[in-house]
């Protein structure tokens, strides 16, 4: 496909005010929230309005980024990927990915963390990338252990929620590790 963005299952593309309502239903489930992040207090639908027409009016790219991924084969919103902390100097960014419950376990979280890591090594040249996930998330660490992530540490008992505290681990990738089982893109 000549697209970066699109991949065999999906695409990626920039916020649109209308997908408040997607944002609202990942933000719905307090237990898919708790795997990813801290839950915050429910929020009104004017609330996700404001908050999605905001990012929809952002300049794309820069040093921190969020994007909706849709599935090719009936283009609804499926989640969304984001790109943050990054350190240009050391060549370093974060990422992190959310789909919606129906549709997981079916590549789309894979397939769109690869489209990004994509575009971040190959066309603004960063050599690394890392993500932080819960140790009680089972199925982000194999995603991304999946994916050639390599687990770099484990901070012990770094956050506190729902009455407990809990490891974090990090894990990274770098640029010749992603490039030796993917091919890079074409000049074309």
């Amino acid at each position: 496909m000549s697209d970066m963005w699109t991949g065999e299952k999906v695409r990626l593309r920039g916020v649109e005010p209308e997908d408040w309502e997607g944002f609202r239903g990942l933000a719905q489930n307090t237990l898919d929230v708790r795997n990813a992040d801290l839950v915050d207090p429910p929020r009104s639908a004017e609330n996700f309005r404001s908050w999605t027409t905001e990012r929809a009016g952002r300049p794309p790219g820069g040093e921190a980024f969020r994007l909706v991924v849709t599935t090719l084969a009936d283009d609804t919103f499926t989640g969304s990927v984001t790109v943050g902390e990054t350190d240009s100097r050391a060549g370093r960014f974060k990422t992190g990915i959310e789909i919606i419950r129906d549709r997981r376990r079916k590549g789309y979280a894979a397939e769109a963390t690869e489209l990004v890591l994509t575009y971040m090594f190959a066309e603004q040249r960063y050599n690394k990338c890392e993500v932080e996930v819960y140790a009680f998330n089972d199925a982000s660490l194999a995603l991304y252990r999946r994916l050639g992530f390599v687990e770099e540490g484990r901070l012990r008992q770094h956050e506190f929620f729902a009455g407990s505290y809990h490891d974090v681990v990090l894990l990274g990738i770098t640029a010749a590790e992603h490039w030796a089982t993917h091919q890079r893109p074409s000049v074309r």
